[in-house]
């Protein structure tokens, strides 16, 4: 008894020893975690680089394709150094719950050992710079074939430490007001794609529409160029989701998982409706309603299982081509490529179905579980139209703002009615796309 009695003692020093040094131990680098930070950040970049770029220079006209790949690359280069010199602080510095501090200005005070989770924070930070890159650039489709190339720098500029920066802040980092409350937005449906897709509807109303829309037909001018661009949005989404995960682990493999699954589900939604209604499914709708799915599962990526993801794939394919078409044919909006209707719809759609599908209660559609102290359905779904209600005012209001300054420094927004006509490749750029 006595020996049984010893053995139990020892054993519950040991525990609480081993629990000791458990908390105390130091984090030390995850080289496997690195690894895969490292493919999912190329991944990410290479969404942009080549693959945002070729998808909308496929789309638009052929005397405009030129002026799209320099919008999308002149994007990527100074939202990557506005990054760093302040919009990683201003977005992860401690700061306050609305916007961080410039402890991180040029990235000065983190040094290459310095760990953010068991990954580099260089890494983290270089990660993070690549969601910065990709969302400005998504906006392009929305003023696409009209818009000043100085405009644009200006806007773009602008809008990424106005717009983006805060929203970023306010959900994931630790200190902003909406990660305190729980709300549950994996990989961006807020941060990335509300902020995208409502600040696209925004500038279509305020620039205006191309000359002769919507009387005039403007087909996309090279279908191969968007299905190569639309093949490697799929394959690079999955650093944008699984990557979130931030490790090489179950979650990364479950979000990569869904991921996949939610745009198979869209391009199949989207292709079945056009068919139905068209007689005919076409190449670009199946490619559409794959880009819904993707933006609209990224919110609710790591939160659902794969049944959820399947219905939240076929609900955005659905959702998204009736908004297209009420955008457009309806209200006569020239948001040139879809963007409000694909990101924007998407996103607020995804960002609400994350409170549903990550329940665990739900069968074969059960989720991971709702963020930490929130018990129900109710509740998540109360912090998600919070959040979504929040993201879509901020959005409207500072990009409105900050079109109507641009509009000032720049003499107006648009080319002249002349420039149009011949094209921005041209008109802006001197070259001639089709002839190159």
């Amino acid at each position: 008894m006595k020996k049984t009695i010893c053995l139990s003692l020892a054993a519950a020093v040991m525990s609480v020893s081993q629990l000791a040094t458990a908390e105390t131990a130091p984090v030390v680098l995850n080289n496997a975690n690195t690894a895969w930070m490292l493919t999912a950040s190329a991944l990410v970049l290479f969404m942009t680089l080549p693959g945002l770029s070729l998808f909308y220079a496929g789309l638009v006209r052929v005397k405009n394709v030129l002026s799209v790949l320099m919008q999308c690359f002149a994007i990527a280069a100074i939202a990557s150094l506005l990054w760093v010199i302040v919009g990683y602080s201003l977005a992860f510095g401690p700061g306050n719950e609305y916007i961080g501090d410039f402890s991180k200005v040029f990235l000065a005070s983190i040094k290459k050992d310095d760990l953010w989770g068991d990954i580099p924070e260089t890494l983290f930070a270089m990660y993070q710079m690549t969601f910065a890159v990709i969302t400005p650039a998504l906006i392009v489709g929305a003023y696409a074939e009209r818009l000043k190339f100085s405009s644009m720098l200006i806007f773009s500029a602008l809008w990424l430490l106005l717009c983006y920066v805060p929203v970023c802040h306010w959900v994931w980092s630790s200190s902003g007001w909406l990660y305190k409350m729980g709300l549950l937005d994996f990989a961006g449906g807020t941060v990335v794609h509300i902020t995208a897709g409502v600040g696209s509807l925004v500038a279509a109303l305020v620039i205006g529409k191309r000359n002769g829309f919507p009387t005039v037909a403007m087909p996309p001018h090279n279908m191969t160029m968007v299905v190569t661009g639309a093949g490697i949005l799929w394959v690079g989404w999955f650093g944008f989701n699984a990557g979130s995960a931030l490790a090489a682990n179950g979650n990364a493999a479950m979000a990569m998982l869904v991921t996949h699954l939610s745009a198979a589900a869209g391009a199949l939604a989207w292709m079945s409706i056009e068919w139905m209604k068209f007689r005919k499914p076409s190449v670009l709708g199946i490619v559409t309603g794959m880009v819904a799915g993707l933006g609209t599962i990224t919110p609710a990526s790591g939160y659902v299982g794969p049944g959820g993801a399947i219905v939240i794939g076929l609900v955005a394919g659905v959702i998204c081509f009736f908004m297209t078409q009420l955008v457009k044919r309806v209200w006569k909006i020239d948001d040139s490529l879809d963007v409000f209707p694909v990101h924007g719809v998407g996103g607020i759609i995804g960002t609400f179905m994350a409170g549903i599908f990550a329940s665990t209660q739900l069968g074969a559609f059960s989720g991971l579980g709702f963020a930490a102290g929130i018990e129900s359905i109710g509740q998540q779904l109360q912090v998600q139209v919070i959040g979504i209600v929040a993201t879509l005012v901020f959005s409207v209001a500072v990009t409105y703002l900050l079109l109507k300054v641009t509009s000032l420094l720049t003499n107006g927004l648009r080319v002249t009615k002349d420039e149009e006509s011949v094209g921005l490749d041209i008109s802006l750029h001197e070259e001639d796309g089709y002839k190159l």
